[in-house]
């Protein structure tokens, strides 16, 4: 489930993408800002140069969507578009931050003095960090940071994530924390939830901390178990699209927190702990006690997505990665049907794609609007990304961009 809070209704802008063609047809040119040209945007704006550089990818899902707030499984995957971060300790607690993407001076703060629930705008989630460190006991004063990004906001890849991870990265290196990247990860959602106000689970931190170059991330998110799953797509002549449809609908606004009080209202009815915790094979028995039907739709996504995770990895691991399509394409039709976050965009996405030749498709994220993944032939690729443009266009739809997903590294320090 994205962090992103333009792909969930959430109130802040944060930094992303400043250049709109930094994520369209060919992919973009993730690295376009780099290390030596945040570093030398930090030392033009604050007069010295930088501590390090460190960077947090934002991601993308590949199945099991709105499970990690279930106590499900999850299988997300890091994108090459990163947050950038220049950063140094200061010694007064005074933290001072800068956006190279968002219009607007340094916004100066104190350590000591963050307040959770303040509308900092886009500050509020490196501040975020920075409060729950402090929470969590740690020794961590003021900094001076400056952030560039190429995750793109609004498109449902978790550049909140990757602003806090970034963050979080960067401190535990220049306070000497010693936390692993699960921390790290922990750190950063609970800035989201209680210092910017944003309900989501854990999976969108984990991916940005924790993911490896070449592989899909299982997460048990109730336990927090990780296992790397080899998805080597260009070894085996395929292609994962993003198609970032630039459309976020009003009708998303809220309604994450919706459907989160639905799924726990499906497991009280159902006395379990989470809906994880219903078995796919009961899941007849399950919706036959559940009297309202919003709610009957939702447990319903919940215990199919979680096998659908499972099959997914059983077929990764089988060497079968072309047969994940229709697992895809199943995911889609049961977040359009049964939790109902699609939309005319999205679902117009998955059908020319398919129609053109794909494998499968289906949308990402929280929904109404933001992203739909495609895996395609590689041979396919541009075929059936000129047949999604056409489509928007016949809709009369502004034009998608389109990305390949390349699995790549979690939060590291570059220089």
């Amino acid at each position: 489930m994205t962090c992103d809070p333009q792909g969930e209704g959430g109130a802040h802008d944060e930094p992303g993408a400043r250049d709109p063609q930094a994520y369209a047809g060919d992919g973009a040119r993730p690295g376009a800002h780099g290390p030596e040209r945040t570093a030398a945007a930090f030392h033009a704006v604050y007069g010295y140069a930088p501590g390090g550089v460190w960077a947090a990818p934002g991601r993308v899902n590949l199945i099991g969507e709105h499970t990690d707030y279930n106590d499900g499984f999850v299988l997300p995957l890091a994108l090459p578009h990163t947050a950038l971060l220049a950063a140094s300790r200061r010694a007064d607690g005074v933290l001072r931050v800068h956006s190279g993407d968002v219009p607007g001076g340094v916004v100066e703060l104190r350590a000591d003095a963050l307040t959770p629930a303040a509308d900092g705008g886009w500050a509020g989630y490196p501040a975020g960090v920075v409060w729950a460190l402090r929470e969590a006991g740690l020794a961590v004063g003021g900094a001076d940071l400056h952030f560039d990004s190429t995750v793109p906001t609004g498109a449902g890849l978790s550049s909140s994530a990757a602003l806090e991870v970034a963050t979080a990265t960067a401190l535990n290196d220049l306070y000497a924390l010693g936390l692993e990247p699960q921390r790290i990860a922990r750190i950063g959602q609970r800035a989201e939830n209680a210092f910017v106000g944003v309900p989501c689970g854990i999976m969108d931190q984990t991916a940005s901390a924790c993911c490896t170059e070449g592989h899909a991330l299982h997460l048990d998110t109730r336990d927090l178990r990780q296992r790397q799953v080899p998805f080597a797509l260009a070894a085996e002549g395929l292609r994962l699209l993003v198609v970032d449809t630039r459309v976020k609908h009003e009708l998303g606004d809220g309604a994450y927190a919706k459907r989160r009080a639905g799924c726990e209202q499906g497991a009280r009815t159902l006395g379990v702990r989470a809906l994880r915790d219903v078995p796919y094979e009961g899941l007849g028995a399950a919706l036959d006690r559940i009297e309202d039907g919003t709610v009957r739709g939702l447990v319903r996504h919940i215990v199919t997505e979680n096998r659908r995770v499972e099959e997914v990895i059983g077929l990764l691991d089988a060497g079968e990665t072309p047969a994940i399509g229709p697992v895809l394409t199943a995911g889609h039709i049961s977040l359009r049907d049964d939790f109902t976050v699609s939309c005319a965009e999205l679902d117009l996405v998955v059908e020319s794609a398919n129609a053109a030749g794909a494998l499968g498709a289906r949308m990402t994220g929280g929904g109404f609007g933001g992203s739909a993944i495609v895996l395609v032939e590689e041979a396919d690729a541009e075929a059936v990304t000129k047949a999604v443009t056409h489509a928007f266009g016949a809709a009369g739809y502004a034009a998608p961009r389109v990305s390949p997903a390349v699995p790549s590294a979690g939060a590291r320090r570059l220089a």
